[in-house]
């Protein structure tokens, strides 16, 4: 396999999280009402919606130094499968215990499971053994 095929299996998936998860964090933070069907009322939940995008941007921050710098990109992955799958698996704990949310949250939901599982596949794949 080549190198750049090898590159591209064990990055593809940090980068399209970075490229959904950074404005998905902008959203959070600063326009919660024209994209999605959240209306925080209190200081502490514009707090709280401020303290999720800070964490979704410095974890992008961090895959993206995965992809650049070879000694972060360890660290990326297995920071992507747990951030990946802490999301997907507790949207699916909502989903059981409090019904279907809107087409967004669902398509994300599935979205974070298969990248989270993506992630695991990879880390104990031959790929991610050359690492």
């Amino acid at each position: 396999m080549t190198l750049g095929k090898r590159h591209f299996i064990i990055k593809a998936h940090l980068v399209i999280s970075v490229i959904v998860v950074v404005p998905v964090a902008f959203i959070y933070g600063f326009d919660l009402i024209d994209f999605v069907n959240l209306n925080p009322l209190t200081l502490d939940e514009k707090n709280f919606y401020k303290a999720v995008m800070g964490m979704y941007l410095t974890f992008s921050l961090l895959w993206i130094w995965g992809i650049f710098k070879s000694q972060f990109l360890e660290t990326a992955l297995i920071s992507n499968m747990v951030f990946m799958l802490g999301l997907g698996v507790g949207r699916s704990i909502s989903i059981v215990l409090d019904g279907l949310p809107s087409i967004g949250y669902l398509l994300g939901t599935v979205g974070e499971l298969v990248l989270g599982l993506y992630g695991l596949w990879l880390l104990n794949s031959k790929y991610g053994k050359k690492m």
